[in-house]
């Protein structure tokens, strides 16, 4: 209230933040001030339905302060009220906003019409306070906002290689808001598809099953960086709440923190105090770190090894510039866990850099999500430390509770260890954080399979299949739906066009096929994929534990435990899953050789 009279008496003149500063809050007294004056510069516009980007009463001069431009009309006479402005239909739509008391104090500068015609604009608040009520009796009140997705922000630079900026400041935004618990914020995978799209947010809010939608841009010029964001709740389309940034380049990273705030004041989620000191924690960086960490996330991101091993590439050179910046260890560190289990082999150097630069990530920021996740999945898929692992699953989610990542490695960490149902309700929970994500909904087929639910996961590999048909994983789960119903044919050919929409370089795929060919009988196409297997074998390029899947469905027991010695020894990752029933180890479950093998991996018999 007093904001807007300092506004309105300066009114057609620029009053600066300092002034606001000083006025409000005088010079010895500390609090949040640039979060604490945009959070006052909302709530004003939100009673007047200002829109930021088109002003009729608040303008904003950008790095400097506000203007109240609208015209003031006061009357003659100061013993009569002043004349608003308002019509009775506009005072109906003034959204509701609880009225703030009036200044106890008077500063002895507002005149008596001035207070007349801000008594007026409080009458026409209080009017909505009330109708508000009457609309929560007759349950009109729109439902509270509990999910939400942040479209990708636009490029406004003009310039397609600053893309990176746009879809970094984007993840990050994202990363943010995901630690913000009771809210579910989908991942970034299902926003991407998004980008530059022509939905509009009632479409896309139903697509991912969201109640409100941020979306925006972001422009980097010289040393300054600008983002403007818009709250949109998805089923209406309705503005909510928006605003627009500018701060130096240095600033990026406090700039996402104090966005996410802002949006979690506007959808009114109450932060904890832990969830404000996350959101905190960012400080001024070298401008030159931040762009090589925003190139190594963009390339990150594209999966293939070139461009992991770029990414790599720049998280180093960030780490050059600003040896403490705990978020290019934490790249590193998922970049480097990756390329561990690439071509078909764990790298024993590569995963020991990955758990290194996770380490040294998390003693400089212990709240970090993401590193906790990269050390569970390396304790879990190659040092079989499933204590450890759980820990680090656990200590992640709470972190960041809407990190869908993390439930779909958690959900295949409890279906290894025996815990199908609650692999299924974590995998649930990936799906619905990530609802257009291939992997995330295929990996929910087959947890549901492994529950013996082949019903359900036949459903939800057709749904997967509806995203994108080409899928190749999506085929090779039906193959084992099939296969698991005593389909044998049809899962013949299902793996068949996993193969072939795969290429025959990829032995996931090609081990599947051999395993359906022996449980057919037919043992002369199963023998020339195993034969395929070791002489790859031979070169590196297959894993011990594929050649012993072979011969575990050829019936060959001897031959089968002894390539799964040499596995052990390796350390290969498919021995995580070696108790899962109905998949690759089943035909050797029930030999008395098999619990000493659970039993040297650390899984529960």
């Amino acid at each position: 209230m007093e904001l807007l009279i300092l506004l309105v008496e300066r009114r057609g003149q620029l009053v600066t933040r300092e002034e606001i500063a000083k006025f409000l809050w005088g010079k010895d007294v500390f609090v949040d001030v640039d979060h604490s004056i945009n959070v006052a510069i909302r709530k004003i516009r939100l009673v007047l339905r200002d829109d930021p980007d088109r002003p009729r009463f608040v303008e904003t001069i950008v790095g400097k302060g506000y203007r109240f431009a609208a015209p003031v009309g006061c009357t003659e006479n100061s013993n009569q009220p002043a004349q608003s402005s308002l019509t009775p239909a506009q005072i109906d739509s003034i959204p509701v906003s609880r009225p703030a008391p009036l200044p106890s104090r008077d500063k002895g500068i507002v005149s008596a019409q001035l207070w007349l015609g801000i008594l007026v604009l409080v009458a026409a608040v209080s009017i909505a306070f009330v109708r508000n009520r009457q609309q929560v009796v007759r349950g009109e009140m729109q439902p509270p906002i509990k999910s939400l997705a942040v479209l990708p922000l636009k490029n406004l630079s003009g310039d397609p290689n600053q893309d990176y900026l746009a879809d970094g400041m984007t993840e990050e935004l994202i990363g943010r808001l995901s630690a913000v618990h009771n809210l579910r914020v989908i991942s970034r995978t299902s926003v991407m598809q998004f980008k530059n799209t022509q939905r509009s947010i009632p479409e896309i809010g139903k697509m991912l099953g969201v109640d409100a939608i941020v979306e925006g841009s972001v422009m980097r010029e010289g040393n300054q960086i600008r983002i403007d964001a818009t709250l949109i709740r998805a089923s209406s389309d309705e503005r909510i709440w928006g605003d627009e940034y500018q701060r130096e380049y240095r600033s990026a990273l406090v700039l996402q923190d104090e966005v996410a705030r802002h949006i979690a004041d506007g959808i009114e989620i109450r932060l904890t105090p832990k969830e404000r000191v996350r959101l905190a924690v960012a400080r001024p960086t070298d401008p030159a770190a931040i762009e090589d960490y925003l190139k190594g996330r963009y390339y990150f991101n594209q999966r293939t090894e070139d461009a992991m091993n770029r990414s790599i590439a720049y998280f180093q050179q960030a780490i050059a510039k600003e040896p403490d910046y705990a978020l290019a260890y934490s790249g590193l560190a998922d970049a480097y866990a990756i390329l561990g289990f690439r071509d078909g082999a764990p790298s024993q150097v590569a995963l020991s850099q990955a758990k290194a630069a996770a380490l040294k990530a998390l003693a400089l920021n212990d709240t970090l999500a993401e590193p906790h996740a990269s050390l569970a999945f390396i304790a879990e898929t190659h040092e079989w430390d499933w204590a450890t692992a759980e820990r680090e699953y656990e200590r992640a989610l709470e972190l960041n509770p809407s990190e869908a990542r993390v439930h779909h490695w958690y959900a295949g960490y409890l279906v290894y260890v025996g815990r199908v149902e609650q692999g299924i309700s974590e995998a649930m929970r990936a799906r619905d954080l990530d609802p257009l994500s291939l992997p995330i909904n295929n990996a929910l087929a087959g947890r549901l399979l492994v529950a013996g639910r082949y019903d359900e996961a036949l459903r939800q590999v057709q749904k997967t299949l509806e995203l994108n048909p080409n899928f190749s994983s999506a085929h090779q789960t039906l193959g084992w739906i099939y296969l698991n119903e005593g389909e044998r044919d049809q899962a013949i050919h299902e793996f068949k066009t996993a193969v072939e929409l795969a290429g025959t370089s990829d032995n996931d795929f090609i081990v599947d096929l051999g395993f359906a060919y022996a449980a057919a009988g037919q043992r002369t196409e199963a023998r020339k994929i195993l034969n395929q297997l070791k002489k790859k074998r031979e070169q590196g390029l297959a894993t011990s534990a594929s050649v012993a899947i072979l011969y575990g469905a050829l019936g060959d027991s001897d031959q089968a435990f002894a390539w799964l010695g040499k596995a052990y020894q390796e350390r290969d990752p498919e021995l995580t899953y070696i108790k899962v029933p109905g998949r690759r180890f089943e035909p050797l479950h029930h030999d008395p050789r098999f619990q000493e093998i659970v039993r040297r991996v650390g899984l529960p018999e």
